[in-house]
């Protein structure tokens, strides 16, 4: 099965750029990186050529040898059976992380060989950056994000009819029935599955539910191993604590990270290094709270109060040991992490938003909380989340009498509506915030 992800359309912008420099994909493990690239090769070049760094050990010699890119290139050539041509080829170094020559190398070509068509990446390669002082050539290398697949890109796959008739709405109005029933079962089957590419495929071929759970446990499993691999021994336990925590955090009405669930009389300075580290590695988001939703929102975040959350909602699902009966048929004592679930869907999705800041979160003392605001457009957004229809709470509407904003945004299981300055967005279309938003009185079409 082959699934769209919408990397692509930058990749390509990448290839045509004409100051291109070679590109480092980051990201966490098991998102599909590889697969991106290669996929990228077969579809846009004549020819596409991997050299995995740790699989093949041996490759290292080559980039200890020299630094002339000419001269690489030719050593490399006797490694793979496809030519090695400018502008015809796409080289890929995967698992860049297990060289670091081959990380500096990026640079000389940048320099001296642009004609080539090179992109890079590897396992927390940001964990392996700063934790073995390895150097990445800034300014000659062109950094590139990737995240688990959005909902947008799950529904693409399990449902291209009603994914088209979404993105092609004109206006802010009720959707039908129908389209938003189907909506809410897939958004339901995504929060079983989550992003990780490889439950989602597992997923939609109805490979069972077993089938996605052990996916999704294999790669928990791994990411486990990965904290013996890359981390300092002094740190493995904290991490492992701070990661295992997390259920636990969102589980709380009020979602704000307190050290003492992760280890009973914890201090922050003997878990911060643990918290850098998962969020290097992509694993986990750091929101931070803001003081004030001003411009710049970053002016006002405050570092020492924030809410952590999973990379994945499949992930954080399987981490709490919620099943799949759960999430489809619902249950009474699944309220609050039924929200954290909602929350963290959300977040996935609006961090991969390029037009739109990272988001943080307001409250007001005791008596309010909005989950997120968003800096857009010049403009501050906040945005509720509601798990269900139930939409009941204060919050929203202290922060509209506090800071007047043009608006508003509330996502829940009720359907699509424009009203006044709120915009109401089912769940589900939370991937399509940017074009509901042009859609309404106060950005222009």
């Amino acid at each position: 099965m082959i699934i769209k992800r919408d990397i692509e359309a930058q990749l390509l912008a990448w290839k045509q750029a004409p100051q291109r420099k070679p590109l480092l994909l980051q990201g966490a493990r098991q998102i599909g990186k590889t697969w991106v690239m290669e996929h990228f090769g077969r579809t846009h070049y004549r020819h596409c050529v991997k050299f995995d760094f740790d699989r093949m050990p041996e490759l290292r010699s080559v980039f200890k040898i020299t630094k002339q890119p000419e001269r690489l290139l030719k050593e490399l050539s006797a490694y793979c059976e496809a030519p090695l041509l400018p502008e015809e080829t796409l080289i890929i170094f995967d698992e860049i992380q297990e060289c670091e020559e081959a990380l500096n190398s990026l640079k000389y070509i940048c320099e001296e060989a642009p004609q080539y068509h090179i992109m890079a990446a590897g396992s927390l390669l940001g964990v392996a950056v700063r934790h073995r002082s390895m150097t990445v050539p800034v300014g000659k290398v062109r950094m590139m994000r990737m995240y688990p697949m959005t909902f947008q890109e799950y529904l693409h796959a399990a449902d291209e009819s009603t994914f088209n008739h979404i993105d092609r709405l004109e206006e802010i109005g009720h959707l039908p029935a129908i389209i938003l029933n189907k909506l809410l079962l897939e958004y339901k089957r995504y929060q079983i599955c989550g992003g990780m590419p490889e439950a989602v495929v597992a997923m939609l071929s109805d490979a069972g539910m077993a089938a996605v759970e052990e996916t999704l446990h294999d790669i928990l499993d791994l990411y486990e191993l990965d904290f013996s691999k890359y981390a300092d021994p002094v740190e493995i336990p904290r991490i492992r604590a701070v990661w295992h925590s997390l259920p636990a955090q969102l589980s709380k009405e009020n979602r704000k990270f307190i050290y003492r669930v992760v280890r009973e009389g914890a201090r922050a300075k003997d878990y911060e290094d643990a918290l850098l580290w998962l969020k290097d590695a992509g694993m986990i988001y750091q929101v931070q709270h803001v003081s004030k939703p001003g411009l710049p929102l970053s002016g006002y975040a405050e570092s020492n109060i924030f809410k952590a959350y999973a990379c994945d909602c499949g992930l954080l699902r399987c981490m709490a040991r919620v099943g799949s009966d759960v999430i489809m048929n619902g249950n009474a004592g699944f309220t609050e992490f039924k929200g954290a679930l909602a929350e963290n869907m959300v977040l996935q999705t609006l961090v991969t938003e390029q037009e739109m800041a990272f988001p943080y979160y307001w409250t007001s003392g005791n008596s309010a909380e909005v989950e997120f605001v968003v800096q857009y457009k010049d403009e501050v957004i906040p945005m509720e989340v509601k798990s269900e229809k139930n939409i009941s709470g204060r919050s929203l509407s202290v922060y509209n009498d506090k800071y007047r904003p043009a608006h508003r945004v509330r996502f829940s299981t009720q359907n699509l509506q424009w009203n006044g300055n709120l915009l109401s967005v089912p769940l589900p279309l939370a991937g399509w915030l940017p074009q509901l938003l042009a859609m309404t009185d106060f950005f222009p079409k």
